[in-house]
């Protein structure tokens, strides 16, 4: 029996056979898409499309990375600026400081004559900070007996003077004897006034009390 004939089944009208065939060339055309060589301009522009999408992000991570060290390396300039900034002033401090103190040490030293009186006074001041004993009258009179004053008096005939070490100096110190009571701070220096009365006054602090307690040869 033929297809027209059979009961039931109608016959595919030209509507019918078109949307068939539009069916059919959209889905050829899909293919035909999909296979476009990458290297026709149609594949070049498929393919450049979705590139561009792909790039805006490395770029934008790159600029955001590079702020990120930018400000970083802003805040490690500021850190080291305020850094020196504040051992500048720290150094500026210690020095106004040590400039302080010296300028107070030099107003509390006194300055003192050069002659008799001022090696005297020179010579107990210093005597006081080393806690050696002595008075200003104490020292003058053994100093006249001995020397007269005479910071420059040398004893060339007694036994000290024959046995080559003579006495010197204000209050007649021999070497050795200065040497070994001869006060730091002072000038090691036999013929100077007063490291000769300091010493001496040192020695006699030793052997009898102070020099106040000196009346005769020592």
């Amino acid at each position: 029996m033929s297809a027209s004939s059979t009961p039931g089944h109608s016959r595919l009208t030209k509507a019918h056979k078109l949307s068939i065939a539009g069916v059919a060339t959209l889905g050829a055309a899909a293919v035909a898409f999909s296979l476009v060589p990458a290297g026709s301009a149609d594949g070049a522009a498929a393919q450049a499309r979705p590139e561009a999408v792909v790039n805006v992000a490395p770029v934008a991570w790159t600029q955001s990375v590079k702020q990120n060290l930018n400000a970083q390396t802003a805040v490690a300039d500021q850190k080291a600026k305020d850094a020196a900034k504040a051992l500048a002033e720290a150094q500026a401090k210690k020095d106004r400081e040590q400039k302080a103190a010296a300028s107070r040490s030099a107003v509390r030293t006194p300055v003192f004559t050069n002659n008799l009186d001022g090696w005297i006074k020179e010579a107990l001041f210093i005597m006081k900070k080393e806690g050696i004993p002595g008075t200003y009258a104490g020292i003058h009179k053994n100093i006249m007996r001995e020397s007269s004053g005479n910071p420059r008096a040398i004893n060339n005939w007694d036994i000290n003077a024959q046995n080559g070490i003579p006495s010197k100096g204000l209050l007649q110190v021999i070497q050795p004897t200065f040497a070994t009571y001869h006060v730091k701070g002072t000038k090691f220096d036999l013929y100077d006034p007063v490291a000769n009365i300091v010493a001496a006054c040192n020695y006699a602090a030793d052997r009898y009390g102070s020099m106040d307690n000196v009346n005769s040869a020592y």
